[in-house]
Parts: structure tokens; sequence; C-alpha cells
């Protein structure tokens, strides 16, 4: 008797910065998600697809649950948190390993409850290669035990991609029966027009410090595809007037890089040249004005 193929959506939530981003990368075995040491660095939820040849995995990798700051922005993003735990078959709340901290214990409310009490939750501890006395895990893992009736509850470092591994055949049990959704070489729901963006985004974030808030956002005005060759055009929208100086650094210095290792990345995931041209432009208050936050692509 063969084997069922199974189907299912799985939900990655967690606060921000404790490596859901990193992890659906490591699960699909491609930069599908940006990554930073910022928080708001995921502002979409973003599909990343893994076929096996019994299973098709698809990872929902969620914005950081916001909490702290109200804005139109976050409030977009919530949003979507939200609805992602709504949709999904599965959910894996990532939390880090020693620091349960009050963001974590915000999103406990968030798991379902009640009449959908069979959808399972896997509780997956992160960076516990950052724990040096590793006895010190027991301990942590039984409190956490005990916040929530988890189906299971897994440790592991999203960084090392060997140890990420070990999670699919945790989570497959746990997916409904059913045909694949998309086909075996898709990697994720979301186009190049997009990755393109989210990758110049992410060298702003990583690249600028803490001189650029988070009110940047990344739109393609040029998209064109020619034989082995990608034509982009991206403008880089801040909302004030002195943040545009610094973004593009004494002599363009900065710019350059940001566009120099944006097309890296590009070029490396769409496997094919890249002419990438970038352009900073100010639109202020964007964040809290719902009419831009939807015209940037956020709802």
């Amino acid at each position: 008797m063969s084997t069922p193929f199974r189907t299912g959506v799985i939900a990655i939530i967690g606060r921000p910065n404790v490596g859901k981003s990193t992890l659906v990368n490591a699960l699909v075995g491609a930069k599908v998600s940006i990554v930073s040491n910022k928080p708001q660095t995921t502002r979409h939820r973003i599909l990343g697809v893994r076929t096996e040849a019994d299973a098709q995995f698809i990872f929902a990798d969620t914005p950081g649950f916001q909490t702290q700051y109200k804005s139109a922005l976050n409030t977009a993003m919530n949003r979507s948190v939200t609805q992602a735990l709504a949709e999904v078959d599965v959910v894996v709340w990532l939390v880090e390993a020693r620091k349960f901290m009050p963001a974590d214990q915000r999103i406990l409310p968030l798991l379902p409850k009640g009449k959908n009490t069979d959808k399972p939750v896997i509780l997956v501890v992160n960076k516990i290669d950052t724990v040096a006395d590793k006895a010190t895990l027991f301990p942590y893992l039984q409190t956490l035990s005990q916040q929530y009736r988890f189906a299971e509850i897994v440790p592991l470092s999203a960084e090392k991609a060997r140890d990420a591994e070990r999670l699919p055949a945790i989570l497959k049990p746990y997916l409904p029966e059913g045909e694949p959704w998309f086909a075996e070489d898709d990697i994720t729901d979301r186009s190049s027009r997009f990755l393109a963006a989210e990758m110049v985004r992410e060298k702003v974030f990583r690249l600028t410090g803490d001189e650029i808030p988070y009110a940047v956002a990344v739109t393609i005005e040029e998209f064109s595809e020619e034989p082995k060759l990608f034509r982009i055009g991206a403008v880089i929208w801040v909302d004030r007037d002195a943040h545009k100086p610094i973004l593009l650094g004494r002599g363009g210095e900065h710019i350059k890089r940001i566009a120099t290792e944006s097309r890296q990345d590009m070029e490396k995931l769409f496997d094919r040249k890249v002419f990438l041209t970038l352009w900073v432009k100010v639109k202020g208050g964007w964040a809290d004005d719902a009419r831009l936050i939807k015209q940037f692509g956020y709802e």
C-alpha cells in the first residue's frame, strides 16, 4: 500500500528577531525571506515551499507580532499574523533558548484554543547553539511545556541547516492528506519582482545601522527580462528629507554598496545577470498613512 501524499500550510510565528525567516530559508533551501538583526525586517506573509517525495510543506513566514508601537504599518503586519493562524494546518511557535520575554508571553493568547484546539502547535526552541551549558535547557523546556498543550517541543539551531532538517520529519504526520498545491520546483508564492524589492530592503536594514529608521519601503519601478538578464529599477522610500543623504552616503558610498550586495543576491537566486538601478525618494509619514501602506503593498 502506497504512502498517501500530504500537503499542508505551516505558520511560523514568534516575536521579532527570533529567527523565523532564517528557519524558513533553511527549510526551503533558498533565500525566500530576508534576514537582518533588526525588528520589522519581515513585513509580509511569505510562503516558502518544500516538496519531498510524499509531502509538500508550505511554510508561512509571518512578521514578528508587534505590541510596542502602534502605526498603520504595524497594524497591517499584525493582521497578517492573525490571518495566518486562522488559515493554516499547523502552527510552529518559535522562541529563543533560555529567553522567554514579555513579547513571547503576549503571543500565547493568539495560539489556537477553544474549538480550534485540534490544530497542532509545535514549539521550536531556537538558538540552542548559544547556550554553553546544555543542562540548563531541560528546566527551561519544562517551564515552557506548562504554558500550552504543545504537540511537540523541538530544540534546534535554525542557522545550522543540518539541524533544521530534523523539523520536516516531525511536522509531516500533522499535515493533512492531499495533492500538492505548487509545482515540484517552486520555492515560494512570491514573484521575482517582489523578491527583488525585499532584497534591496534587506540591504538597507543591514548596511545603514540605526541611522535609518524603520519607515523605509522599496518599490519596483522597472522590471524587464532579457535573455540571461534582468533589468531592475527600484525606489527606496524614506519619510524625511534628512534621511536621504544618510542613505546615499558620502559620495554615494552607501547606496552603491546597497546596490552591489542586492544585485549579488538577486543573481544568485534568479540564476542570471542583473542590471540594477536604485533611486532614493521621500514620502513623509507613509508608515502611518493607510492609503500609502496599501500602495506600497502592505495590505
